[in-house]
């Protein structure tokens, strides 16, 4: 390999890991509930600026509250079986440039919001990302096994930040889509930290399975479901969405339910991650179909 092409190839290396560092999978997410938000908030199509521009100001700002996340956590990722081929803990990137370019980012997407679209979604997008790379990611992760339940209100945001960039206020409609992420978001990382309950015990987080048990935690995570698939039905009592979310939001919900019952079953050892996997497609399903049944119904 020449000096050339070799520059080229740590360059796009670089760049993949800074890519990396943003969680852009968890980043994608959280944009397409926000332009659900978006959307739901008008009744016909939404202006241009603000959305492009509350978009990107959005996804910049959990992009860099994903990167704080990971200068933070370094030492545990490095500790954890999941995390510890992530680009700081194998040396690919260092500290100060990650907490660089978190700030680069950061500060790129409040400018955006704050010119191009509206000043409060640029406080609120800021307070969001405050409240995860700093309230929860440096103090209640390592606190109290409530961690995901407090720290959750960060990541249920993005539905409010789109529905306040189209309309520049905040009513009750997406505090209902914030309730929907906010009780999702507990049965879906509790999952998660059920089939990776050693390595959390290992770095000593007090996640909720670490702290309780398993069983205690499989109890809260039908709980919270329950009250999730509660929630989920709101919009339609409502007269926030129609017919078809009502039909997708049963449907769905009804096969979340069923992973939160198999999950209760210990002898069942990979339906934690099945559920976990499931809880990702339930959401972006859920917002799908309110997506659909805003312009469909009409129709």
């Amino acid at each position: 390999m020449n000096a050339g092409s070799s520059t080229t190839f740590l360059e796009s290396r670089k760049l993949r890991d800074y890519l990396e560092i943003t969680k852009p999978k968890v980043v994608l997410l959280l944009v397409f509930t926000a332009v659900v938000g978006m959307v739901l908030s008008v009744p016909g199509m939404v202006p241009v600026q603000e959305t492009i521009f509350g978009i990107l100001g959005i996804g910049l700002s959990a992009a860099s509250a994903a990167a704080i996340n990971h200068v933070v956590d370094q030492r545990a990722d490095a500790e954890m079986h999941r995390t510890r081929e992530r680009p700081i803990p194998k040396g690919n990137l260092g500290t100060v440039e990650c907490l660089m370019f978190a700030g680069i980012i950061g500060a790129l997407g409040m400018f955006l919001l704050t010119v191009f679209v509206n000043p409060l979604t640029a406080v609120l997008t800021f307070l969001s990302l405050i409240g995860y790379a700093v309230v929860y990611t440096m103090f209640l992760k390592r606190a109290t096994p409530q961690n995901i339940v407090i720290g959750g209100a960060a990541g249920a945001m993005p539905p409010v930040l789109g529905w306040a960039a189209i309309t520049g206020e905040v009513t009750a409609e997406p505090l209902l889509l914030f309730l929907i992420v906010f009780a999702w978001t507990p049965p879906h990382f509790w999952a998660l930290a059920i089939h990776r309950k050693d390595d959390y015990a290992r770095v000593n987080i007090p996640m909720l399975p670490v702290t309780h048990g398993d069983r205690y935690t499989r109890l809260q995570i039908l709980l919270y479901t329950l009250l999730m698939l509660i929630i989920t039905i709101v919009p339609y009592l409502i007269q926030m969405s129609g017919v078809l979310y009502l039909v997708a939001a049963l449907g769905l919900g009804g096969v979340f339910l069923y992973h939160a019952l198999m999950v209760q079953d210990p002898a069942r050892t990979r339906q934690p991650i099945k559920m976990f996997v499931y809880s990702i497609q339930y959401l972006m399903g859920l917002f799908a179909a309110l997506l659909a049944d805003h312009y469909l119904l009409p129709l």
